[in-house]
């Protein structure tokens, strides 16, 4: 055990640059996956806490006042209800910002789906005028308890007794307006009711659905509203982000372990000797074995124990939602399970991987194999026989060109032996394949900053007019801004699916003159009668493609129209068909426009142009900035830089593996490359060009199988989220040229000392490594 330990020691003071980068590398995969996890778990955890802690409703349904929801008591399925609650739709206002809201009658005592209370206190008869909030429209009104609120359009106040959680789908000034719980003495005038329901079977949630519908009648359905889609609301981002470092870190844990398993390789042919000697003084096939599985193993256990101490100690201070996410981590009861066993798989991966390079250091013989001699030759064919091969036609002729020696033996040097050149290739693509799809998320995002229209967002801005402004007077209004291009008018209506199993968002928007520019990523625009365009999300969840025609309801009434072409939806989970304001108006004529999507000139600066018009509209216009989901993405710029200083550093190990093999594989034939001339210069030069020429064949792979990769798990998420595909972007050719230059070069940088070094080494060591 004692001259185990002490080799090594020797081998760790030879290789400490590998053994620190091995290391790092070992820190950066085990924070990306405990990263990953912690978001996982913040994306989930904190919805189905309160859904829980709330015995929240799996389903909610919205229904005109004729509805009788006493029929649903007893329904099968259904083990309780809450409500039904009337409502009324407003606005509310408070310092100077605006909310469309629903005020939800609500009795002082709930069981069901009772709001679970973050400050302040709960309904108060004392307090006839009180109201509590749901906290995110909390915080888009900027209220806390106490706040005096105005109803928009009189004079009437409400007082804020306390911010709640919900597990029902929260505030969104685009879709979905906030939940208000108030005494029903507040409501003046009611114009919908409101009930949960919380079933037996969360499962059968469809089923539940098609039933109330059925009873209650099509006609009286507002909208529906199921804990599925509240859950993945709330999620949102996270998720992907969880998801984006479990893949990354997981694709680094390979590359890893393939760059500790090439390491162990290349060295055991560099150490044959020395391990023949090892075997000939008494060490045992399992000892050799042993040295090398133990050295690794706690090179990986070190990483692995500094990677999880860093992210119990320091992980809730890191800046934004990674911070968030590991502070709520640390507060779940099996977190410290997962802190021990991500840490651990990832060593015994390592450990797998090396043992099975080790096991070959155990194969050698204590023999040494005589290595090929040296002939003492005086042509640079003799010197390619030397490297193990015959000059490939290809070389022979770049020699009759009078190429330089150096590049040709170089070229040779690097894919002579191919089975060990392409596993090299292999192992040094894989990191360089991972950046480039790191590369390319970064730039789909940083395109959804600077394009918005190409994800579906041409507009800047969202009006809302009120009943003392009518359509033409909003219109102009608009048109009279100079930094407004164009305001197209619009409608957005819940509608039954067929089998009435869930709702979708019907829009009309613009107008057979003036189309609305729906970023397209299949299919046409839709230009004639009864032609609609429709998202990823819609066509999976009926189940139907582009050509198809589709009814769904629409207060009673039917609405057919012809999917011609499928748009990127950012919104409600990509469950939305769009037409234009006109088809809509020839199945409902007194239908008027409840919203204007309002598109600036280039350059306008979007905060400027809101307040411009919202006091150029005397109190009548509601002006929201559209909501780009990009912004929720933008950690994962962070992310995707942390990622490639990670793989950079597993390719970096690899490299040095590649360099050390080749270096020492060059040492026997040092010999013949002096007999025919070279001097120590052009023998530094086959050494660098080998290099180069593996490092640039794994830049080639890797740029090659990285972009259309980078594009297909891209558009996989984009599908899978109902955005759907066609939002991935690849990096510009001018960054993946500057990026496969900077591998080369650095490469033959790195390359260039070592060579040096073997080049101008002494007759007598250069026999005794060939000897």
């Amino acid at each position: 055990m004692r001259a185990t330990l002490r080799w090594a020691h020797s081998d760790l003071r030879t290789h400490r640059g590998e053994a620190l980068f091995l290391i790092l590398a070992t820190v950066g995969i085990v924070l990306s996956l405990l990263l990953a996890t912690a978001l996982f778990g913040y994306a989930t955890n904190p919805w189905q806490r309160v859904f829980e802690q709330t015995r929240g409703a799996h389903v909610w349904l919205h229904t005109a006042r004729s509805a009788q929801l006493s029929k649903l008591t007893g329904l099968d399925g259904v083990a309780s209800e809450s409500g039904p609650y009337a409502t009324e739709t407003t606005t509310l206002t408070s310092h100077g910002t605006r909310a469309a809201v629903e005020l939800r009658a609500t009795p002082q005592h709930l069981t069901i789906a009772r709001p679970l209370l973050l400050s302040g206190h709960w309904l108060d008869p004392a307090t006839p005028d009180g109201v509590v909030l749901e906290n995110h429209l909390a915080r888009a009104l900027l209220a806390e308890p106490g706040d005096k609120l105005t109803l928009l359009g009189t004079a009437r106040t409400v007082t804020v007794l306390g911010i709640a959680d919900s597990a029902e789908p929260r505030y969104d000034p685009d879709e979905q307006p906030g939940l208000v719980w108030a005494p029903p003495s507040i409501l003046r005038t009611p114009n919908g009711q409101v009930i949960g329901l919380r079933l037996t079977n969360p499962d059968d949630t469809d089923y539940a659905v098609q039933r109330a519908v059925t009873v209650l009648g099509a006609g009286v359905i507002g909208e529906v509203a199921t804990w599925q889609q509240a859950r993945a609301e709330a999620q949102g981002d996270n998720r992907l982000l969880g998801q984006v470092l479990g893949l990354f870190g997981l694709g680094a844990l390979i590359a890893a372990g393939l760059a500790v398993h090439g390491a162990i390789t290349t060295r055991i042919r560099g150490h044959l000797r020395d391990i023949s000697i090892l075997k000939a003084i008494g060490f045992t096939p399992d000892q050799v074995v042993r040295v090398f599985l133990l050295q690794h193993i706690a090179y990986a256990l070190l990483g692995a124990v500094t990677a999880a101490a860093l992210t119990r100690s320091l992980g809730s201070r890191l800046p934004g939602r990674l911070g968030d996410a590991i502070a709520l981590w640390q507060s779940l009861p099996g977190h410290a399970v997962t802190l021990v066993a991500i840490p651990a798989g990832a060593v015994l991966f390592i450990a797998a991987t090396t043992g099975l390079a080790a096991w070959r250091a155990g194969r050698v013989p204590p023999v040494p194999t005589p290595l090929p001699s040296v002939r003492g030759a005086a042509t640079p064919q003799v010197a390619g026989r030397a490297a193990g091969a015959r000059l490939s036609a290809p070389a022979r002729r770049a020699l009759g060109l009078r190429v330089p020696p150096a590049l040709v033996l170089g070229w040779h040097t690097a894919f002579a032996r191919r089975t060990r050149a392409l596993t090299t290739v292999a192992r040094l693509a894989l990191p360089l394949l991972l950046i480039v799809v790191a590369m390319s998320a970064w730039t789909t995002i940083s395109r959804f900053h600077s394009e918005p229209a190409r994800i579906g967002l041409p507009a800047a801005l969202t009006v809302h007019a009120d009943a003392g402004l009518d359509d033409r007077a909003a219109r102009a209004l608009l048109a009279r801004d100079p930094q407004v291009a164009a305001a197209y008018p619009g409608v957005e209506v819940a509608a039954l699916v067929p089998g009435q199993t869930a709702t979708i968002a019907l829009r009309g928007f613009g107008t057979r003159r003036a189309p609305y520019p729906y970023a397209l990523a299949e299919g046409r625009p839709a230009r004639g009668a009864d032609e609609a365009v429709a998202g990823q999300g819609l066509l999976d969840l009926l189940d139907v493609r582009v050509g198809d025609w589709v009814r769904m309801t629409v207060s009673n009434q039917p609405q057919i129209l012809h999917i011609v072409g499928r748009s990127i939806e950012t919104e409600n989970a990509g469950r939305v068909i769009s037409t234009s304001l006109d088809t809509l108006r020839e199945n409902d004529a007194s239908l008027t426009p409840t919203l204007y999507q309002v598109r600036l000139h280039p350059g306008t600066d979007v905060g400027e142009a809101a307040r411009r018009l919202t006091t150029a509209g005397h109190g009548h216009l509601d002006v929201h900035t559209v909501t780009n989901p990009a912004d929720g993405l933008s950690p994962l710029r962070g992310v995707a830089a942390g990622v490639i200083a990670v793989l950079a550093l597993i390719g970096l190990v690899e490299l040095l593996t590649a360099i050390g093999g080749t270096v020492r594989e060059g040492e026997r034939d040092l010999l013949a490359l002096k007999a025919i001339g070279l001097s120590p210069r052009q023998i530094t030069a086959v050494t660098v060009t080998a290099t180069g020429c593996t490092a640039l064949a794994a830049v080639v792979a890797g740029t090659t199988l990285g972009t259309p990769l980078a594009h297909w798990l891209i558009n996989t998420q984009g599908r899978s989220s109902g955005i759907g595909a066609g939002i991935a972007q690849s990096p510009p050719l001018l960054l993946l040229t500057a990026f496969g230059t900077a591998a080369v070069l650095g490469a033959a940088a790195l390359s260039a000392l070592p060579a040096a070094r073997a080049a101008r080494r002494r007759l007598a060591d250069t026999l005794s490594a060939v000897a």
